[in-house]
């Protein structure tokens, strides 16, 4: 993976083929150049049935996602950040830290004026969109912490620097055929911040039997 790359160059073409018999990659990909804004890159984002990883883990690059037609929130959240580089907007993406026992979530940002919004993707009903509203990162990243939640525990407890995609090599996540490990792996280690203050964790109030059967709700099943 490179890093440093030149953050004014365009965003790379996919190299999806778009003859006859090339599959639904083809399609979804001239479908991004259409895509002008932050709510309809988040309605092709919603678009994508959801990546239940059946033959194992999967961290699959923008042209490998839209090949496939699915996706878990790093591989959306990587979509998202191309098709707002398409569109003419800084490809950012942030990723927020879980407790031991439950896994991260990967979004990505947009600005409009001082604040923040998030495209997101999630099976679940409650770690989607974010209309931008929130003033700094840790607003926006609190508003996810409510349903943030493993059966009736709160666990989201980091929120990341924003991160450009544009210092990665586009051959690492934009075009790469397996998984992509070093930008994946980037995101985890960039800088985070700590949501809770010290000690904090053990004043956090289970959500009630209600939420927790909401949260049971999916949008796709296996």
């Amino acid at each position: 993976m490179k890093s440093g790359a030149n953050r004014s160059a365009c965003p790379p073409p996919l190299g999806l083929s778009s003859g006859p018999g090339s599959g639904p990659g083809s399609g979804l990909a001239s479908r991004i150049a259409r895509l002008k804004t932050p709510e309809r890159i988040q309605d092709f984002i919603n678009s994508l049935r959801w990546n239940f990883e059946k033959t194992g883990p999967t961290g699959r690059s923008v042209a490998e996602t839209l090949r496939h037609g699915t996706a878990h929130c790093v591989e959306a959240a990587f979509v998202a950040a191309y098709a707002l580089w398409v569109a003419g907007e800084p490809p950012l993406v942030m990723d927020m830290g879980a407790a031991r026992g439950d896994v991260d979530h990967v979004v990505a940002l947009f600005r409009r004026g001082r604040c923040w919004g998030a495209i997101s993707k999630s099976n679940s009903p409650f770690l989607r969109y974010r209309d931008p509203i929130y003033r700094s990162l840790r607003e926006l990243s609190l508003s996810f912490f409510p349903q943030y939640v493993k059966r009736r525990r709160k666990t989201l407890r980091t929120y990341s620097a924003a991160v450009d995609m544009r210092r990665f090599d586009p051959a690492a996540w934009v075009t790469h055929p397996g998984f992509c490990h070093e930008v994946i792996d980037a995101l985890t280690a960039a800088r985070h911040f700590s949501i809770l203050a010290r000690g904090g964790e053990r004043h956090l109030r289970p959500i009630d039997e209600i939420e927790a059967r909401s949260n049971l709700l999916k949008e796709y099943e296996p």
